[in-house]
């Protein structure tokens, strides 16, 4: 009777008898597209999700950087892909929520041309200097900053991105004007940065945690409302003169247009099954994210509030893309 019980049990395991019983399983490899160059937090959190949704899944999971257009390129690709799960895109609230409609013409539509499928994670931004900065506080910097119109530089990973948007409303609320240099994903301005040629990055926790904890650039500040576990003598931004200052990325995964609902629950119930792991989940929290989860439905809730939310920040700060 042992044996037998085993043998159910690794045979309701197998992706043939799920399908057979109605549960989705990929029927083979699966293409996880990145919008962003290696080494930034969309690809952080996809290559940490990746084994385990991989085991969970029973095939394959390839992740395919492809940068460009504030990540719009993937996103793109992501909605034109066949709507069976075996493409999918992790992505974030710029390159699927707020970059498109400012596209001309828009690439895709964000509501009808996506499936929101799971929130992965969220993270806050810091603002980071080199290492070798003068200022020792935000404000100080903004102080240089507006007694030198244009002078200072800030980094971004793309037009209209988190990094962007959060960076022109703190110069709006503070009164100064600094040069927006855009690159190709986060990962590329680290580099700049480490080496001094950028005076500012407003950019996600996790790609500068390592180079925090090491030494290599100095946190002035963070922008969620309250400070944040990973960098507990840090200021947040509102402290820092700017009551009411909060910003955040989030990283999604997302399918094309028309994927089925048992598709999409399957693959939500993977990321939180990941996201709950005893061991990865602390990894993932460990790398400077806070964990996601929930359902399709509560992703969709996001995409359409933040979609909304960011949209009035646009048209209030006058933002387009160069």
């Amino acid at each position: 009777m042992p044996t037998r019980r085993l043998l159910l049990a690794a045979a309701l395991a197998s992706p043939s008898l799920a399908r057979a019983q109605g549960v989705w399983a990929p029927s083979r490899p699966i293409t996880l597209l990145v919008g962003f160059a290696p080494g930034g937090g969309t690809d952080i959190i996809a290559r940490l999700l990746a084994p385990a949704l991989q085991q969970e899944l029973g095939q394959p999971i390839a992740v395919e950087n492809r940068p460009g257009a504030s990540g719009t390129i993937a996103a793109l690709a992501g909605t034109r892909a066949a709507p069976d799960g075996h493409t999918l895109y992790m992505t974030t609230v710029s390159a699927s929520a707020v970059v498109p409609p400012l596209m001309q013409p828009p690439p895709f539509d964000i509501f009808r041309d996506q499936t929101a499928v799971a929130l992965a994670a969220t993270v806050p931004l810091v603002a980071v200097v080199p290492k070798d900065a003068r200022e020792q506080s935000l404000t100080e910097l903004l102080a240089r900053a507006r007694a030198n119109p244009g002078a200072l530089n800030y980094s971004s990973s793309g037009v209209a991105t988190q990094q962007h948007l959060a960076t022109e409303l703190l110069c709006a609320e503070a009164r100064v004007r600094m040069t927006h240099v855009p690159f190709r994903g986060t990962g590329q301005a680290v580099n700049e940065i480490l080496a001094g040629r950028i005076d500012l990055a407003l950019d996600t926790l996790p790609t500068y945690l390592p180079h925090l904890r090491n030494g290599g650039v100095r946190a002035l500040a963070v922008t969620m409302p309250r400070r944040v576990q990973w960098l507990p003598e840090t200021p947040t931004v509102a402290e820092s003169g700017f009551p009411g200052f909060d910003s955040n990325v989030w990283y999604m995964l997302m399918g094309p247009a028309g994927l089925p609902a048992p598709v999409a629950n399957r693959l939500a119930a993977a990321v939180e099954k990941a996201l709950r792991d005893p061991v990865l989940g602390p990894r993932v929290e460990q790398a400077g994210f806070i964990r996601g989860g929930g359902t399709p439905a509560d992703a969709a809730a996001l995409l359409q509030r933040d979609a909304e939310r960011y949209a009035a920040l646009i048209r209030a700060t006058g933002i387009k893309l160069e």
